[in-house]
């Protein structure tokens, strides 16, 4: 199958810009590249850049006839329109294509969870409380929010073991005890200064 996009006038050839770059050309655009990876020919042509090809074929000619650009973006295949006028998402691409498209598991649910792990990634208590309460209206149980909890500490955890195991074999010298404060200082606690 040759699927054939015609693109509204672009700025430039990069199909992924009008005025200014746009989110959903930039979709587009990497739905595109994976319908290649699946085997089929994909060719995409801009007014702007591309005129000759719009003028030679009839399905486009007389489609800017009727509608003029509003037609715009055409998707083309077997001599066929098969979509028209805003960009199609690539499970329709996949339909077109005859492809199988293995449903997303990013779900709100899911998205909530990765914004749990990423609060504690950051450090960010606002934001953890935040998608606390968005994933708890969800109805995401404290047992998964706790396992999404300790994958992030886990994962943020790794690189300071690391370190420290880099820094104790390049010194040649035991771990020294943790100090309650940074930089062995007096506590807060006992009246001194912290870090300086």
């Amino acid at each position: 199958m040759k699927l054939q996009v015609f693109d509204p006038p672009m700025c430039c050839s990069t199909g992924v810009c009008g005025p200014s770059v746009d989110p959903d050309l930039v979709r587009f655009a990497a739905d595109l590249d994976w319908l290649k990876h699946q085997g089929v020919e994909v060719e995409r042509y801009n007014l702007s850049q591309q005129p000759a090809a719009f003028a030679g074929s009839s399905l486009v000619k007389e489609a800017l006839a009727k509608e003029g650009n509003d037609c715009l973006p055409l998707i083309v295949a077997d001599g066929a329109v098969l979509w028209k006028s805003k960009y199609p998402t690539r499970q329709m691409l996949a339909g077109f294509a005859g492809l199988e498209l293995n449903p997303s598991i990013f779900s709100d649910a899911v998205r909530e969870l990765v914004a749990i792990g990423a609060a504690i990634g950051s450090n960010c208590e606002p934001c953890f409380k935040h998608h606390f309460n968005e994933a708890r209206k969800l109805g995401v149980s404290k047992e998964d929010m706790r396992l999404a909890v300790d994958m992030a500490q886990a994962v943020k955890d790794a690189p300071a073991a690391s370190i420290q195991k880099l820094a104790d074999k390049y010194l040649d010298e035991p771990k020294a005890q943790a100090s309650s404060c940074c930089g062995g200082a007096e506590s807060p606690a006992s009246g001194g200064k912290c870090c300086g």
